[in-house]
């Protein structure tokens, strides 16, 4: 595996996203998805930011802010979920935040989300293929993954990456065309 020979850097220690309401967001992210809430700040004018732990150490934070804009679906973020439309979003929009899940619980966990009420996409299985996806499980297959959102619309997903627990390689990234 690659590493950063610039800096050492040792993962992500959060990443910050923006809440329209902070109860609702704290109840799907602590009763939904179980993440514990590690941290409370009142900010000066009003805003809040709080912490969930989601594992490994890292977090996910949320901002409310009192005067913040409405969601921009399609510009902010994604419009759809993977296989139900298009998921563009625009030029440094954040599209998804992406769990890593345990191999023997990645079943259960689309399972878990579904009895929960959370609607689902289908599993998807990420290959090389020219539509990059596949309805069957094959050697192929680095990604498999499943796609629902929060309360504020915000695109996750819960991945077990085929490729990595089996020793191999990511893909690599590919180059800007034009």
């Amino acid at each position: 595996m690659a590493s950063n020979t610039e800096f050492n850097f040792k993962g992500i220690n959060h990443l910050a996203l923006v809440s329209s309401d902070m109860a609702r967001t704290v109840d799907f992210y602590t009763n939904v998805l179980g993440m514990p809430l590690v941290k409370t700040l009142e900010i000066p004018g009003g805003a809040q930011h709080f912490f969930f732990d989601c594992g490994n150490g890292d977090s996910l934070a949320f901002f409310w802010f009192p005067e913040a804009p409405a969601a921009a679906p399609g510009i902010a973020s994604a419009l759809d979920l993977p296989g139900g439309g298009s998921i563009v979003s625009a030029h440094g929009s954040m599209n998804h935040v992406a769990f890593d899940v345990p191999v023997d619980k990645f079943d259960e966990y689309v399972q878990k989300l579904r009895d929960k009420g959370v609607p689902t996409s289908r599993v998807v299985n990420h290959d090389d293929s020219e539509s990059t996806v596949s309805k069957e499980m094959h050697d192929g297959v680095f990604v498999r993954s499943v796609y629902f959102r929060d309360p504020d619309g915000v695109l996750l997903e819960c991945v077990l990456d085929q490729a990595v627990r089996a020793g191999g390689r990511r893909p690599r990234a590919r180059q800007r065309q034009g």
